[in-house]
């Protein structure tokens, strides 16, 4: 019997990205291929690209340069480019790396397996993109990265028109799935061990534009507090101006649905607001930020920020610096602007200075680990449920530590406890104490208490073990509560 081929699927760019990834796996083990060992060469290499930064064509090229003697000296290997690039430059792609066996686009992922084959047997690139989307993403089969969080998507698409956004043209206008379908698929992952869902999409919040309820969003909020077994929902990305006061409520009432929310700002200035044709201003930012806040006091509040936006005065930045100040982020994904070829602002008058734009981007950097470095010594004493991750802890071999999030989705390195039958696995929540406080972590030496969880359960059965039967283990404390969530990305909106 011959071995299976082999595949490794790269991926660049936000969580839309990351969870069409997790689909490729799926449709290609589905079709007898298997993921390549950690430094094995794999028969199969997918490129799951993002146009969104000036130079991803940059870096693709010379990821497939690099490739371009690998292939040659592996007969049979092939090449798979996808995602936002490839459905932006679809025509000159195989024209500057004829190596590339298969280009697909983002409205027909399914293809790929097909694609592959096509070109394996008549030794020629095949190229196919959509248009428009023919079948719904989460149809397809989905190779999970975790055994404890899922993302899911509500809807794919946006019908906004930002001036530095490409999206819209390469995902193409909002697409939403019934809610019934959306549900389904959540029990059917809470079934499997899931505990922690993070709803998906490009405008999250304007879910139901399609089939004409303003209210849809919320109602799924309300509708995921109803699943047995499931302990967190989280959602990404809102849009500011369609974030309305149901979906605060529904946050706030919703057990399951945690206290952290991810907005994008992208800038302070309600004249570069405009020129981006972001339709909201500073002061409705500042109103919604303020209402969640009265709802959800312990709210954990994230977003995005482009600094050097074409026609940014220092008067502008220093509206964003005020926005940000009065909104106390406890993180925020700043992005120095630069031109993304296809959006109109690239095209715009008064491209700011680099240098001017990077001392502009320091400014802001140190005003924002400032501010979420008080907000995290704030919780110094708080005791805090951490659904502990895989690959959360960069060094968490060298500090002897587990780490994971916090229901506010920070990031907390975590003291492994002892005295404990079995292992604490990722999935497992461990009540514990802050201790430490930095800008961008929390530490808990003080651990109070362990629940082992299903997702654990099914984390250890991914690892082909077999699972102990359980009660879980106290450590001086009984704990109650729940699991926590993928890390935070940044989004295209």
């Amino acid at each position: 019997m011959t071995e299976p081929r082999t595949y490794e699927v790269r991926t660049y760019g936000c969580q839309m990205n990351v969870h069409d990834s997790e689909r490729l796996g799926g449709l290609l083990e589905d079709a007898g291929y298997a993921r390549a060992a950690s430094g094995e060469q794999a028969d199969v290499v997918v490129f799951n690209t993002c146009a969104v930064r000036e130079n991803a064509d940059n870096k693709l090229y010379g990821n497939l340069g690099h490739l371009a003697p690998v292939k040659a000296a592996h007969p049979g290997m092939q090449i798979a480019v996808g995602g936002c690039l490839a459905q932006k430059d679809r025509a000159t792609i195989t024209e500057r790396a004829p190596w590339v066996d298969v280009v697909f686009g983002t409205h027909n992922i399914g293809s790929l397996p097909v694609l592959l084959e096509r070109a394996r047997v008549a030794e020629e690139a095949q190229v196919e993109i959509l248009e428009s989307l023919e079948v719904f993403p989460s149809t397809l089969p989905t190779k999970r990265e975790s055994a404890y969080a899922a993302w899911v998507s509500v809807s794919v698409g946006c019908n906004n028109t930002c001036t530095f956004c490409i999206v819209p043209s390469l995902r193409g206008k909002e697409k939403d799935r019934r809610p019934g379908e959306i549900l389904a698929e959540i029990e059917a992952l809470v079934a499997e061990g899931v505990s922690e869902v993070t709803l998906l999409g490009q405008n999250v919040n304007a879910y139901g534009v399609e089939f004409g309820d303003r209210q849809a969003f919320s109602k799924l909020l309300r509708a995921c507090g109803e699943i047995d077994g499931l302990e967190r929902v989280r959602f990404t990305s809102p849009h500011p101006a369609e974030f309305t006061d149901d979906v605060i409520e529904a946050m706030a009432a919703t057990p399951n649905v945690m206290p952290s929310l991810h907005m994008p700002l992208q800038s302070g200035s309600d004249r570069v607001l405009k020129a981006m044709r972001r339709s909201y201003r500073a002061e409705r930012y500042l109103g919604i930020i303020e209402r969640v806040r009265a709802a959800i006091p312990h709210a954990a509040i994230t977003t995005d920020i482009i600094v050097g936006f074409p026609g940014e005065t220092e008067d502008d930045f220093a509206e964003t610096l005020r926005v940000v100040e009065a909104s106390r982020f406890s993180s925020a994904f700043t992005f120095q602007y630069s031109k993304r070829p296809g959006t109109p602002a690239a095209d715009l008058p008064d491209q700011v200075d680099p240098a001017v734009v990077k001392e502009r981007y320091g400014r802001l950097v140190e005003l924002v680990n400032a501010i979420a470095w008080e907000e995290n010594r704030a919780l110094l004493g708080r005791t805090v449920e951490v659904m502990v991750a895989e690959g959360e802890g960069k060094k968490d071999a060298e500090t002897a530590r587990l780490s994971g999030r916090a229901p506010d989705n920070r990031l907390v390195h975590l003291a492994v406890p002892s005295g404990l039958d079995a292992p604490v696995r990722p999935g497992d929540v461990v009540t514990a104490e802050i201790t430490y406080a930095a800008p961008h972590h929390l530490v808990a030496d003080t651990v109070h208490g362990v629940r082992r969880t299903r997702s654990g359960d099914a984390w250890e059965a991914r690892q082909g073990r077999a699972v102990a039967a359980s009660p879980g283990v106290g450590l001086g404390m009984p704990s109650v509560g729940v699991p926590a969530p993928l890390p935070p990305a940044p989004a295209c909106g």
